[in-house]
């Protein structure tokens, strides 16, 4: 059968490319080897879908090329898709931060896809496992693209690779993005877990004991810091300030966590020199108790604070202010919400999307070397992707 578009995923990027480029009278066909769409859509948000966020501008993405997504981001603003989940009457609540949640689940979103879809005449094959792509030259001398499933073969003239990064490989993540470009020569940038849990060594083993246990904390990873919550797990921290610098995150460097972000450690040790409290039993005014006991336990030394010296003091404001810490490695694909490097965005038109080399090929959403801040963006990029493609193929 012969398309004039035919997009392998059908996630975020792929089914909005599919929606746009239906709109333009394209033939369109999306494949997805899943037997169900928009699966990482559903577990999104904690089931709601953080859909977008309205604070959108490039220098919330990481790149090789920092500047490849400006065009894109550009040309479909998160208003844009505003409009279109108030067009649905989707009730949607800005959490914090310029991200925006459904106020019901992430499956509305889904069904806004799908419903946007069957409206532009998009054909959808799910359960459609693709054995091989080719490109050919027709008799007429056009070239097109050859595609073997296991539901038949396809012909297309236009090809759009949304088929996504490593991450989440329970829900059907796989390499074949990546696996694409190679086969077509193009480079790709090491694939990386990103916005992902890191894990402590071995010596912080302590720590574990305070998995669930919550901070307001500053981290900081070269020139980047976040300020939000922390949180310790069985083998290290999470929570949103570490999944964002997970990000900048290199092995063998050291993250920096002020965990008193309102006010001078030192300032208030000062103050109250005299207080006879032990130390973990006074920080607990400013920090969670068990965190507070075991803190002082590890790094510092638990007496009361009218018998520390100036010294000690300034060494506890230290820790609390600038905690060092080294982390060995990250949880890994299974765990990280998206995937770092990609498709490298020289390979790329940032006007289409199109593979330069390849005339035909498009490559979208995370399977291409942008990556977002956890909050909405990689989404955001989602629709910007698909769109800008959708408008060439």
């Amino acid at each position: 059968m012969k398309f004039d578009v035919i997009i392998i995923g059908a996630g975020a990027a792929g089914l909005f490319c599919a929606i746009e480029a239906g709109k333009r009278r394209r033939k369109v066909l999306v494949i997805e080897h899943n037997a169900q769409v928009g699966r990482k859509i559903l577990i999104s948000g904690g089931g709601r879908c953080n859909f977008t966020n309205i604070h959108t501008k490039p220098e919330n993405f990481i790149s090789e090329n920092p500047h490849f997504c400006k065009s894109a981001l550009a040309r479909y603003t998160p208003q844009d898709f505003v409009e279109l989940v108030t067009k649905h009457r989707i009730e949607y609540y800005e959490k914090k931060l310029g991200q925006l949640f459904c106020r019901e689940s992430a499956r509305q979103i889904v069904e806004m896809l799908l419903a946007e879809c069957a409206k532009a005449k998009v054909e959808i094959r799910a359960g459609c496992s693709v054995k091989k792509v080719e490109k050919k030259v027709e008799e007429s001398g056009a070239n097109c693209f050859e595609i073997e499933t296991n539901q038949g073969n396809y012909v297309c003239e236009s090809l759009v690779i949304a088929t996504g990064g490593l991450s989440f490989p329970k829900i059907g993540a796989t390499d074949f993005g990546f696996r694409i470009a190679r086969q077509f020569g193009l480079k790709i940038i090491e694939p990386q877990p990103a916005l992902v849990p890191l894990v402590f060594e071995k010596n912080a083993k302590n720590f574990g004991r305070l998995a669930g246990v919550s901070v307001d904390a500053v981290v900081s990873s070269g020139n980047q810091a976040f300020r939000e919550n922390i949180l310790f797990t069985h083998r290290g921290l999470s929570g949103p300030a570490i999944l964002q610098i997970s990000n900048y995150w290199r092995k063998d460097e050291t993250v920096s966590i002020n965990l008193t972000p309102n006010a001078d450690a030192l300032e208030i040790l000062e103050r109250n020199k005299a207080n006879k409290q032990n130390l973990d039993n006074f920080l607990s005014r400013f920090l969670p108790n068990r965190f507070a006991e075991i803190f002082t336990a590890e790094t510092l030394e638990n007496k009361p604070i009218n018998q520390l010296g100036k010294k000690e003091r300034e060494r506890i404001a230290e820790n609390l202010n600038d905690w060092q810490v080294k982390f060995v490695e990250t949880e890994g694909f299974h765990k990280a919400e998206v995937t770092r490097g990609g498709v490298s965005t020289d390979e790329l038109s940032s006007q289409t999307m199109g593979a330069k080399k390849v005339s035909g090929l498009y490559f979208i959403g995370e399977v291409a070397d942008v990556t977002g801040w956890l909050g909405g963006y990689n989404f955001q990029w989602a629709w910007a992707s698909g769109f800008a493609a959708a408008q060439a193929v």
